[in-house]
């Protein structure tokens, strides 16, 4: 049984007009009655103590209601159970310059700030640690127990030592990346409303409603049924969202001491220090092949900026590691990934989280193997390819997986073969590959609760209605939602309602990130619409396809009512066991696998040192694309942010004696990301190698697209212009360096 919006088809999006239009509401949008308007006072410290805060000329100002410091907070928060390490404010001491102090609600926005300029804070500076390994004595996070280490891994699987020195040829370099950041539209807002009956419901443009909720109760010592989380219209977070942040408990306490909704939107600069973006990454890296082009071993040594606070960086330190053994698979391979505390913003997940930096590592490394071997580098992936249905060498359970289906397409619409090498001095193309998680097979807490859940109404009028936790930020979830209510009951698509991410409404979802909630939402809804169609072919002893008219789908309904009583269905998405057999094996498991491949077409200006990317094409392999025009748009955006930490994107920190640890720039005006001008034209291909673990055979499109991005980019220069460029982002000044370097070994 299908509609003509079912899955598989191009079309709309169900919020597509309303956004178009403006109609769409954001948090910011919201205006409650009697709300208040609350800012933040941020540390001018990179590491101090806090001696006092004085709010007594805020408290006094005209319009001020109430100032909250962290002694009123006193419960730490993180978004992993076994890392928690942060307070909403301050307490004792600050780590970073822009860590929250202190808070003010107001009348509104201009007394706020004028409050912040009167509440004093005196403060005994620490000895500060900016870069990892510096300075151990200066403990910068009570929570790290030696050297400032958040986390260290190190696993090995295989004879790594051995197989390098049995390999034909080697190849070791030192790969650095950059901390890059998410710049999405919208910053961060948040509205707490805490009424007489002691119910707070807190509006915030979170991507993971659930985990807020689950912090919110635990910091503010209130009861889980007393709290409400909504996430209205999410105007862009690519992984800056995905966990609590200072803003949603300081609305909420703060309504709770004036009886008021207070309402707290982030300035740009407070979005930069907020930050939770890319870790930045030293990376050294040896690889070793055979003659026949096999490769023997991959041996990692990762260091990892993490700044002030642990965020997920207990997982990000094992995906520098375990997402690396597809597609291109390896006979031994070995990391060893230390996240480190610094006094910097927090580092967090960034779209493609954890193995976008040693992709681009792993990548040019096979480019440089490739070559001393005398192979096309296309060849070289797939003498290499992981085998569908097989385990990764790291015990990883892969399905399907279309390597050479995506490098065929992109080498296809690329004329790789003509033109590759033949572009003249200046010009060149490069190939990369890369694999991805669809959703992470564990929850971030352990529970044996489903991840997601999905019910679903059908009234007797025909309407459909499906509550679900999921959180869209702008991917197309809810869309989803409503193609497969179309494709399983035969509605349209204006005949399906859509609601989530209200934890009063809608059953558990663990939120947005790690590319989970099309396969696991999508499942769920399957499930429950398959119930809902069971009963209604039952009642009317007809299947629910093609020939039926609204008339009879609607009469179909009512029948199949009258039997069962009130036409309402549950889904569920439950976690199976997957992974390797030792400790950590289980990070980095995932029901299903991506697979992606980019030719990037790139000029040199060797007068300048300018790169220009003058086309990708990208190949992804997203298992089933449930709507295609969603799945090129999610491949496209990823392949875009790809191509702007290329040569654009960096997080700068100044290192003399006055701005040491201060960010420069905390701005869209000194944060460069592309504009429509300078985005090269990138041609999306969907693969279809449908896995049995997604709904239709869906994975993941939104971060996979990503990875390989940028070291398809390293490979075109290197052909351009014979140059390997190993440290992000690739500025001029280091082409052109580079370029002198090659011409004096010369």
């Amino acid at each position: 049984m299908t509609s003509e919006h079912g899955v598989g088809k191009r079309q709309r999006k169900i919020d597509g007009l309303d956004k178009a239009t403006g109609r769409t509401q954001y948090a910011d949008d919201i205006a409650l009655p009697g709300m208040l308007h609350a800012k933040i006072k941020r540390s001018t410290r990179a590491h101090a103590h806090i001696l006092s805060i004085d709010c007594t000329k805020a408290l006094a100002i005209p319009g001020v209601y109430a100032v909250v410091t962290g002694e009123e907070m006193p419960v730490k928060y993180g978004v992993i159970p076994w890392t928690k390490d942060e307070y909403p404010l301050c307490v004792s001491k600050v780590r970073y310059i822009g860590d929250a102090v202190a808070a003010v609600a107001a009348i509104d926005e201009e007394t706020a700030n004028q409050a912040l300029k009167a509440i004093h804070v005196v403060y005994e500076d620490l000895p500060a640690v900016f870069n990892p390994g510096e300075n151990p004595d200066s403990k910068v996070n009570e929570k790290a127990k030696v050297d400032n280490i958040t986390k260290h891994v190190a696993l090995t699987f295989g004879d790594v030592d051995q197989a390098l020195q049995d390999s034909d040829v080697v190849v070791d370099n030192t790969f650095v990346f950059s901390n890059t950041t998410h710049t999405p539209i919208e910053p961060h807002c948040a509205i707490g409303d805490y009424n007489a009956r002691g119910m707070l419901t807190v509006t915030s443009s979170t991507q993971v409603p659930h985990y807020l909720h689950r912090a919110l109760a635990e910091v503010l010592e209130l009861p889980e049924n007393h709290i409400r989380v909504i996430q209205p219209a999410v105007g862009g977070a690519f992984g800056g969202k995905s966990e609590p942040f200072d803003l949603e408990f300081i609305v909420a306490k703060l309504s709770m001491k004036t009886g008021r909704p207070v309402k707290c939107l982030y300035t740009r600069e407070e979005v930069f220090y907020a930050h939770r973006g890319r870790h930045p990454m030293r990376m050294h890296f040896r690889c070793g092949a055979s003659k026949d082009g096999r490769i023997k071993a991959v041996k990692s040594k990762i260091d990892i900026d993490g700044g002030a606070y642990a965020s997920f960086g207990m997982i990000t330190a094992f995906y520098a590691g375990q997402l690396l053994t597809g597609p291109v698979g390896f006979d031994s391979y070995a990391f060893d990934a230390t996240r480190y505390y610094t006094n910097k913003p927090a580092c967090g997940p960034k779209r493609g989280h954890g193995s976008v930096q040693p992709r681009f590592a792993l990548e040019v490394h096979l480019d440089m193997i490739a070559e001393k071997l005398g192979l096309d580098p296309i060849e070289l992936r797939k003498r290499n390819a992981v085998p569908e249905g097989s385990v990764t060498v790291n015990g990883m359970q892969v399905g399907s997986l279309g390597l050479a289906e995506c490098l065929d397409a992109v080498a296809n619409a690329s004329e790789w073969y003509a033109r590759k090498g033949k572009l003249g001095f200046g010009r060149g193309l490069g190939v990369a590959s890369s694999m991805y998680i669809s959703g992470t097979n564990y929850p971030v807490y352990p529970n044996e609760m489903p991840q997601c859940a999905v019910q679903v109404k059908v009234d007797r009028s025909g309407r459909v209605t499906l509550f679900c936790g999921a959180s869209d930020i702008g991917q197309g979830s809810n869309s989803v939602l409503a193609y497969i209510a179309c494709e399983e009951l035969g509605v349209e698509l204006d005949d399906v309602c859509v609601v989530t991410s209200d934890t009063d409404l809608t059953p558990v979802d663990l939120g947005a990130y790690s590319s989970r909630v099309t396969l696991m939402m999508g499942i769920a809804a399957k499930e429950a619409c398959r119930e809902i169609r069971m009963k209604v072919e039952v009642a009317s002893e007809i299947p629910l396809g093609p020939p039926f008219s609204k008339g009879e789908r609607q009469q179909a309904f009512r029948a199949a009512e009258a039997k069962f009583g009130a036409l309402c269905a549950t889904g569920n998405y439950r976690t199976t066991p997957r992974g390797g057999d030792y400790k950590g094996g289980t990070i980095g498991a995932s029901p299903a696998y991506s697979c992606t491949a980019h030719i990037a077409d790139v000029s040199v200006d060797i007068d300048t040192g300018f790169i220009k990317v003058n086309k990708i094409w990208v190949a992804h392999d997203c298992g089933k694309a449930i709507n295609p025009i969603l799945a090129e748009g999610q491949i496209e955006g990823s392949t875009y942010m790809g191509a702007a930490e290329v040569n654009l994107e960096e997080m700068v920190y100044g290192d003399d004696e006055v701005r040491r640890g201060m960010l420069v720039g905390p701005s869209l005006l000194d944060y460069r990301i592309p504009t429509s001008m300078d985005t090269p034209p990138i041609q999306a291909m969907i693969v279809e190698k449908p896995d049995d673990n997604g709904p239709y055979g869906a994975k993941e499109a939104g971060e996979g697209p990503l990875h390989s991005t940028i070291p398809a980019i390293a490979n075109a220069i290197y052909d351009a212009v014979g140059i390997r460029l190993f440290e992000l982002p690739f500025s001029p000044n280091k082409v052109l360096r580079a370029l002198q370097e090659k011409e004096r070994a010369h």
